[in-house]
């Protein structure tokens, strides 16, 4: 499988090489061709018996195929078991009123992140054993919440590698920031970064493509790369779960094969719904894949009308993950669909790049409009959902996921639908308790928050945010944007 630059089909890598890299120098991202993927669709009717692990194997054998059958099997054991995922059960399904919820929380830091970052070090590590290289890898990641605890989390302590994650001052819950600040491991660090996360993305885009800061990893024996969804090995392990979430309902007679079902997404960077869309591509039945946004809702504007204009003011909401004016994937989604015309994608992000917006044509809209339809909630809508899903349908959502299923009830059609509950409500507690107590939650602190969430709803809270009212914070260092560039440098001098 030969992965291109979406700005430029000369820059091509296989996928040990994506991995590693992380992105093009070019800024592109490492996208396999439409027919390339579309040359692999299979039989749905004989996954069947697949578990997760052998949907896992499937998905992964197609896309990274330089990686051998026994390193995909290692990768995989060493990702999906019990110590990192409740009972090993990585994605599973329950109802949610006459629809479904793919419950993607159970993993080490209780966000769907965790099924990528869990076995994207496997990846990264095994594809630089087999290259035989000496060099340090050194992970820059941006988040909006729950990438940088995963990245963290999956990174911590990996040998010949250090990470370290911005995230914007005022842009996360305060569970989120304590996940990263007592993020355990030698090789980590955090940073605060003054501004918002299009400003921590940008960094690290820029990061990469200096020219200074490239000879600076020459010299020092150094590599860049990213555990951000820029990476093609972050994107590659979300497309498992659309795939067997579908075989699970088939088999729970919940569907019937063949049906086609619809995906709701809490959309932010795009990154989860473009693995939907892929594996669509590959043969699953699926009829839309919903983008649900929050009252950042430049996803859905630009789904409806064409336009993609970042010139607008960020909104800091109940559900801060979704945060974003700039969606690093959409760019993969340009480029398969244009018949992946990487000039007509470069010219599009140099065009958002410098005016702030870009345009496409009916054509290509249309060809969107055929996989995607896109709502977006308030956030007045959102906390309504919380309330009335707890009262009426007895399940506890966190905020994003109550954006998407109030976009679900927006969409209105007959289709079996499945809402992608992106993370545990604790890790939002006091904003889920606002939604559905009358008491006054300002006068609890988090973890009183955590206590009396798990009162009221007698739902389980993870172990790994109960766990943080102990531990030590090691990192509330605040940098501004240039400071973070210093910063970077530094390390990558030691």
């Amino acid at each position: 499988m030969k992965l291109y630059s979406t700005r430029n089909l000369s820059e091509i890598k296989n996928p040990k090489d994506a991995i590693i890299k992380g992105l093009s120098d070019d800024g592109g991202l490492y996208c396999p061709k439409y027919e390339d993927i579309v040359a692999h669709k299979f039989d749905i009717e004989k996954q069947l018996s697949n578990d997760y692990k052998a949907t896992a194997k499937l998905v992964f054998s197609i896309f990274l195929d330089d990686f051998t059958g026994a390193e995909i099997e290692n990768c995989i054991n060493l990702a999906y078991n019990k110590n990192n995922f409740d009972e090993g059960n990585v994605a599973p399904v329950s109802k949610i009123g006459d629809n479904f919820l793919m419950e993607l929380y159970h993993g080490p830091t209780s966000a769907f992140k965790d099924v990528a970052l869990t076995i994207l070090p496997q990846f990264l590590t095994t594809a630089y054993k087999s290259k035989g290289e000496n060099k340090k890898v050194y992970i820059l990641t941006a988040t909006s919440g729950d990438t940088g605890k995963a990245a963290l989390s999956g990174f911590k302590d990996v040998e010949n590698t250090i990470i370290t994650v911005f995230y914007p001052t005022d842009g996360v819950s305060n569970i989120q920031k304590l996940q990263m600040q007592t993020s355990e491991g030698k090789n980590v660090s955090v940073i605060a970064l003054r501004g918002d996360f299009d400003d921590c993305q940008r960094l690290v885009k820029e990061i990469y493509t200096d020219s200074e800061i490239k000879n600076l990893c020459e010299e020092n024996n150094v590599v860049l790369s990213s555990a951000n969804s820029i990476n093609i090995g972050r994107l590659v392990p979300q497309i498992v779960y659309y795939i067997q979430t579908y075989i699970d309902l088939v088999n729970a007679n919940n569907i019937k094969l063949g049906d086609k079902i619809n995906f709701v997404v809490p959309t932010g960077n795009f990154g989860d719904i473009l693995a939907g869309f892929i594996a669509k591509l590959l043969g699953t039945p699926i009829n839309k894949l919903i983008c649900a946004s929050n009252d950042n809702n430049i996803l859905t504007d630009f789904i409806n009308t064409g336009i993609y204009n970042k010139k607008r003011e960020l909104y800091k909401t109940i559900s801060p993950s979704m945060d974003i004016l700039v969606s690093s994937n959409l760019e993969r989604l340009l480029f398969l669909l244009s018949g992946n015309d990487a000039n007509f994608v470069n010219g599009l992000m140099n065009s958002l790049n410098k005016t702030g917006e870009y345009k496409i044509d009916e054509s290509l809209l249309n060809k969107i409009k055929e996989h995607f339809v896109a709502y977006y909630a308030t956030q007045d809508e959102c906390k309504q959902t919380i309330k009335d899903a707890f009262k009426n349908d007895k399940r506890i959502i966190d905020t994003h996921t109550a954006v998407a299923y109030a976009c679900l009830k927006k969409y209105g059609h007959y289709e079996p639908s499945v809402v992608l509950s992106t993370a545990s409500p604790y890790k939002f507690a006091r904003d889920v308790l606002k939604c559905i107590c009358d008491i006054d939650i300002d006068t609890l602190d988090d973890f009183a928050c955590l206590d009396k969430l798990n009162e009221l709803t007698g739902e389980s809270m993870p172990k790994n945010l109960a766990a943080l009212k102990t531990k030590e914070k090691r990192f509330d260092t605040t940098l501004s944007y240039e400071e973070s560039k210093k910063f970077v440098i530094s390390n990558i001098k030691k």
